[in-house]
């Protein structure tokens, strides 16, 4: 079990949301934190004190006013952190290599390999011979909804079909390297975790995972590392204090 790092770039800023109140009108989110500081100062903590495998995620779309400053934010992490870090938010086709070339670890993907709430088996073999298993990560982020925890996609605003269980990262897992999961119904509330969500993610043997979303104190990491037998991976993002939280991020280094 490995802390995982982040940096959550939105409206130009590194900052801290409530996950669930992301919309793409009006570029609109209930902030916890935004930071003083830009992604090359978090990217260059990170590289120093050698937390590899971390995400940058890009939380406004393509057609945002904002997402040519997200975007500039993204590029001089990369930069400050060369292949030590991972990169989504509207990865597809088309700049799945860009971000590979500024030098990120992987792509992270959800929105382009689902359509009409299913998986496209055939978009997600074809990003896999553009990039490569060993480059992808595939972003199976997750809400409850009526009767079981569903995947949701295009910045956690769209549910689909696919239930989140272990078969489906069983089959998944042939098609990437690891797997990130945000469980969007308490991410960036702090207020504990979703104990069913890394129950299950627990039930995997596969590839390298990382769960994410409200995350408040010690306990909530230690029944990660119980209830995920070691293999789950974590991140803590508004609880930390880089991000003004109260969970110390020399403590877990």
């Amino acid at each position: 079990m490995k802390f995982r790092p982040c940096i959550d770039i939105h409206n130009g800023s590194v900052k801290q949301i409530i996950g669930g109140s992301l919309t793409d009108a009006k570029n609109q989110a209930t902030d916890n934190f935004v930071s003083e500081y830009d992604a090359t100062y978090y990217a260059e903590m990170y590289r120093r004190d050698g937390l590899q495998g971390g995400h940058i995620i890009l939380l406004n779309p393509a057609g945002s006013e904002y997402y040519d400053a997200d975007l500039r934010q993204a590029e001089s992490a990369l930069e400050a952190f060369p292949y030590g870090m991972q990169i989504g938010g509207g990865i597809k086709l088309d700049n799945a290599e860009w971000f590979l070339n500024k030098k990120a670890s992987h792509v992270i993907v959800t929105s382009f390999v689902f359509r009409e709430g299913k998986i496209d088996w055939e978009r997600l073999k074809s990003l896999v011979n553009l990039v490569g298993k060993e480059h992808l990560v595939l972003d199976l982020s997750c809400r409850y909804m009526v009767d079981d925890y569903y995947i949701v996609t295009d910045r956690w605003q769209r549910m689909t079909k696919e239930r989140l269980h272990r078969e489906i990262l069983e089959k998944l897992s042939e098609y990437c390297d690891e797997f990130l999961v945000h469980a969007v119904d308490v991410e960036g509330k702090t207020a504990g975790i979703e104990k069913e969500v890394i129950r299950r993610l627990g039930e995997f043997e596969g590839c390298p995972v990382t769960y994410a979303g409200g995350i408040h104190d010690a306990e909530d990491i230690r029944f990660i590392a119980a209830a995920g037998h070691e293999r789950v991976d974590f991140t803590v993002g508004s609880a930390l204090d880089l991000f003004g939280g109260k969970i110390s991020y020399r403590s877990l280094l």
